[in-house]
């Protein structure tokens, strides 16, 4: 009778700590990266070479998530578009991070789907991890110290015009 016991006991340990491995990785606050965080400062590689996601003199940085899979994705393209256009003569970087595990994804999505921000790729899915990404898009606004300033997942049209008024109301110091 013990030994039947035991590899109960020993089956519930091996459960317990596999929740309790899953609640520290994944659920913990301490991972969670929200409004007044730091965020990480991280390299790429992008279209044209290098892209540096860290915090940037005098200059403000929306950095998006993204999947070639992802329809609201496709959907903010047009509106990152108009924001770089608008904004970054007034401090606005953008920066959009493709999480597709193969370039050819991205690189369809893009033909269809111009962008004429910034554009860095992280197969391996580490910054998303690293900016505890729940949806996609997800979007974080970085001020010039490296704080985020505000976290936005998923995008309709809709979100337009609150997102743009959240953006000037930082970048104009209101």
């Amino acid at each position: 009778m013990f030994p039947r016991l035991s590899s109960i006991a020993v089956r519930m340990v091996r459960a317990l700590i596999a929740v309790i491995a899953w609640a520290i990785c994944f659920a913990s606050p301490a991972f969670a990266l929200e409004r007044g965080d730091t965020a990480p400062s991280v390299s790429l590689p992008g279209i044209d070479g290098t892209v540096s996601v860290a915090p940037r003199t005098g200059r403000w940085l929306y950095v998006d998530f993204w999947a070639s899979w992802c329809a609201p994705c496709k959907r903010s393209f047009p509106w990152m578009n108009a924001m770089h256009s608008k904004y970054a003569a007034r401090g606005l970087d953008v920066v959009a991070i493709n999480v597709d595990q193969r370039r050819s994804d991205a690189d369809r999505f893009l033909k269809a789907t111009p962008a004429q921000f910034v554009i860095a790729f992280d197969p391996a899915g580490d910054v998303p991890k690293r900016f505890n990404v729940k949806a996609m898009p997800s979007a974080y606004l970085i001020d010039p110290q490296g704080r985020v300033r505000f976290v936005h997942r998923g995008f309709n049209e809709s979100d337009a015009e609150v997102l743009e008024r959240e953006i000037v109301k930082f970048i104009e110091g209101k």
